[in-house]
C-alpha cells in the first residue's frame, strides 16, 4: 500500500520537460485493477505514475465520488443514476471484480495521494455552481489543492470553474481537433488542450503550434507501443493509459 501524503513535496507538472511524456495512469490502472478505485490508483502510484486521471460526480445529496458512468451498473452491485444515489448509499456498494473495495469520494482519492503525485480529475457530465464549488471545497479541503488538475467536457463547468477560481488552471476535453485549437484554448481561458490521442496522430503538428502557445497536451487514452512513439515524436507533454507501468517500462528502454 502506498503511504498517504505528508508534507509539503513539490507539486508534479503536466508539462513535460525531458525526453519523455508525462505519464498518467487512466482510472489508476484500469487494464489491471477494476478502474477508478482506491487500489487501482495505488497500483498506478506503486508503479511508478506521477500523476492519476479520475472521474467525478455528485451523488443525490451533493457528495463527489469517484466513478466514470451515469449509472452505477457496469461498475458496481448497484443499478440506477449515480446521481439518484445518496453518498451512504453509493458508498455501501461492492466494485464489480474487487468485492473487498467500495466507490471512493473524491475525499478519499485525495487522502491517499502520495507525497509528489497528482490526480487529473475529470469533472464528468453536467454540474450546477453548487457541485462544482463543493468539489472546490473538497480539494482546498484535502491540502493538495496544487496537486490535482481540473479538465471537463462539458463548457459549462468550464464556464463555472473560471467563475468560481478564475486564477486556478483548467484543462478542456475534446474528442477531434478544433478547427484553431489555440483559439479555443484562449477563449475559455483553459491551460492545457486534451484531445483523443487518434486526433493527434491525425495531426502531429497540432502540438508544437499548442505548445508554443503556451497550452500544454495530454492525449487519452493509449495503451500502444508504436503509438507511444509516434505520440513521443510529437512532442505531447503526457500520455493518459490504462497500463502506466508497461509505458513507464517503455520509456527506460
Amino acid at each position: 500500500m502506498i503511504p498517504a501524503a505528508k508534507g509539503h513535496a513539490a507539486p508534479p507538472t503536466l508539462r513535460r520537460s525531458g525526453r519523455h511524456a508525462v505519464v498518467i495512469g487512466h482510472r489508476g490502472a484500469a487494464a489491471h485493477v477494476p478502474e477508478n478505485t482506491v487500489p487501482a490508483f495505488e497500483a498506478a502510484w506503486a508503479a511508478g505514475a506521477p500523476w492519476v486521471e479520475a472521474d467525478t460526480q455528485p451523488t443525490a445529496d451533493g457528495v463527489p465520488v469517484i466513478l466514470h458512468d451515469d449509472t452505477l451498473d457496469r461498475t458496481t452491485s448497484g443499478r440506477g443514476p449515480v446521481r439518484r444515489h445518496t453518498a451512504a448509499e453509493v458508498g455501501r456498494l461492492q466494485i464489480v471484480g474487487l468485492p473487498a473495495a467500495g466507490v471512493p469520494t473524491l475525499a478519499a482519492l485525495l487522502g491517499r495521494m502520495p507525497a509528489g503525485c497528482g490526480v487529473l480529475l475529470e469533472i464528468k457530465g453536467e454540474h450546477t455552481r453548487p457541485d462544482v464549488a463543493e468539489i472546490l471545497r473538497v480539494v482546498a479541503a484535502s491540502g493538495h489543492d496544487e496537486r490535482v488538475f481540473l479538465q471537463s467536457f462539458e463548457l459549462p463547468v468550464l464556464e463555472q470553474l473560471r467563475a468560481l477560481a478564475p486564477a486556478r488552471p483548467r484543462g478542456l476535453l475534446v474528442e477531434r481537433l478544433d478547427p484553431d485549437p489555440v483559439a479555443r484554448c484562449r477563449a475559455l481561458g483553459v491551460a492545457a488542450y486534451n484531445p483523443g490521442y487518434r486526433a493527434v496522430l491525425q495531426n502531429p503538428g497540432i502540438v508544437e503550434t499548442l505548445r508554443s502557445a503556451g497550452i500544454t497536451v495530454a492525449v487519452w487514452t493509449c495503451d500502444d507501443p508504436g503509438d507511444w512513439a509516434r505520440l513521443t515524436a510529437a512532442g505531447v507533454d503526457a500520455i493518459i493509459t490504462n497500463t502506466p507501468a508497461e509505458l513507464l517500462a517503455w520509456q527506460s528502454r
